[in-house]
């Protein structure tokens, strides 16, 4: 019985401060080496690179990564990692847009109103949700590690959209969504897939940084079994994670399906690795217990700048992903040091 009154307030959860998560030292350097890329691409292509247009592009093209982001953020935190979000969010978009057309005469969804478009966003999030959910008990309650889990999710999830659809593309979406939320805009320069992906981040920031929940994860992350003791569901608050993951990556299938109006199966094979790459940039840890949300916006845009400027510049695009892999390392390498100082001290 002493045992337990000494542990208890030890393992308790670090209540730190709003403040202090959000902007951490690596978000502070992660953030300058994001400026100085849009100033020296601006330099270098002053015409073309800091334009209303170009911005705009680089906003619309980095949503669904953003979105994809804040479910990622909140794993890597757990010491965990997501391999599947990339296969979920194809999944989920094949299952809306098939719930789509089956609501739709002849099996053509291009006219469907928009009760049919918030089935089709139903079956989406629910698509996207199953799979998070599935991935939470595995890894969770049946304790298969989540590296093998979500790899065999990965493949699972790609594999059924494939079965569902004979392996081709469903083009048949609504023009209604496709104006609404694929091209259009609010505020007169503001893309709707952007507000979108801004009112997700700002509630996974919340969520993360101001809530008994965010607490609960950099708990888990940072010490599961000193969390149990401490009075902490470290099971269920695994599988929740999981499942808010799925249901982002549902979103974003729905996000993708609105801007592409197709299904794209083969287009986001390596959204994966760039949103686990996004976060790791932005200063999350791969060994859990440290991150931030606007660590994880800043490192989804470095890859997306350097993406746009090459392009403009008319460098190969075989180099970005090596500029990324550079970075990327460096990220991994500083925050190795970083926890290396704190356990000497």
């Amino acid at each position: 019985m002493s045992t337990s009154t000494v542990e208890a307030p030890a393992t308790r959860p670090e209540r730190t401060g709003f403040g202090r998560r959000l902007v951490s030292a690596n978000t502070f350097w992660i953030g300058l080496v994001l400026v100085g890329l849009y100033l020296g691409f601006s330099v270098l292509a002053p015409s073309a690179f800091p334009t209303l247009f170009n911005f705009q592009t680089l906003l619309i093209e980095a949503s669904v990564l953003l979105v994809l982001s804040v479910g990622m953020t909140f794993v890597i935190i757990t010491s965990g990692i997501d391999l599947s979000v990339g296969s979920v969010l194809v999944f989920a978009g094949v299952v809306g847009a098939k719930a789509m057309e089956a609501l739709s005469p002849g099996h053509d969804a291009t006219s469907a109103g928009w009760g049919v478009i918030a089935v089709g966003l139903v079956a989406a999030l629910t698509g996207g949700a199953v799979w998070g959910l599935a991935n939470g008990l595995l890894i969770a309650r049946a304790k298969i590690p989540p590296l093998i889990v979500t790899l065999g999710s990965f493949g699972a999830a790609l594999g059924v959209a494939e079965l569902v659809t004979a392996g081709v593309d469903v083009r048949t979406v609504p023009q209604a969504l496709r104006r609404t939320l694929g091209y259009g805009t609010s505020f007169v320069v503001v893309p709707n897939l952007v507000l979108v992906a801004v009112v997700v981040t700002v509630l996974g920031g919340w969520l993360l940084h101001t809530t008994r929940f965010g607490r609960y994860t950099y708990a888990v992350g940072s010490n599961a079994e000193a969390a149990r003791r401490s009075g902490i569901g470290v099971t269920r608050h695994l599988v929740l994670v999981y499942l808010i993951t799925g249901l982002l990556a549902g979103l974003g299938g729905f996000m993708s399906l609105a801007y592409y109006g197709t299904t794209t199966i083969s287009g986001h094979s390596t959204d994966n690795l760039n949103v686990i790459a996004a976060v790791v940039l932005g200063g999350t840890s791969l060994f859990g217990g440290v991150g931030s949300m606007l660590g994880s916006v800043i490192g989804v845009f470095i890859p997306a700048v350097l993406t746009k400027g090459f392009v403009i510049l008319g460098v190969q695009p075989f180099w970005q992903p090596v500029a990324v892999s550079a970075v990327l390392v460096a990220a991994v390498w500083f925050d190795q040091r970083r926890r290396r100082t704190q356990d000497r001290r």
